[in-house]
């Protein structure tokens, strides 16, 4: 089954917000535990949008988890920003789990 189109571009925008924030976030002092952490959330949106890309079902559900922790730390910011968040967050769900998406996920996993 070929790629769903949303999928492809979903895939590459994680990989692309991951890389420039894993770049631009990067410390330019002496590494602290935040930095680790930090820098360990952006690479797992790369990660997510990478095997996103190969139809690896664990990815999908990193890229929602990836999501759910942005929305959990807007909700300790103001308003806009968690509205912003949860809207990208529901936008996201949606096209991960359309049935053209689920079907690609599912019959990746199935042939292996």
């Amino acid at each position: 089954m070929k790629r769903p189109l949303s999928v492809t571009i979903l895939s590459w925008i994680y990989i692309a917000v991951g890389v420039v924030s894993f770049i631009y976030g990067a410390p330019l002092h002496a590494i602290h535990a935040d930095d680790v952490i930090a820098e360990s959330v952006r690479l797992s949106g790369i990660i997510a949008g990478a095997f996103m890309l190969r139809g690896e079902n664990w990815a999908r559900w990193l890229a929602i988890a990836w999501i759910a922790f942005h929305i959990g730390l807007s909700a300790f910011h103001n308003l806009r920003e968690l509205a912003v968040h949860a809207a990208f967050g529901i936008v996201i769900a949606i096209l991960l789990f359309r049935p053209n998406a689920a079907r690609y996920f599912k019959l990746k996993a199935d042939t292996r």
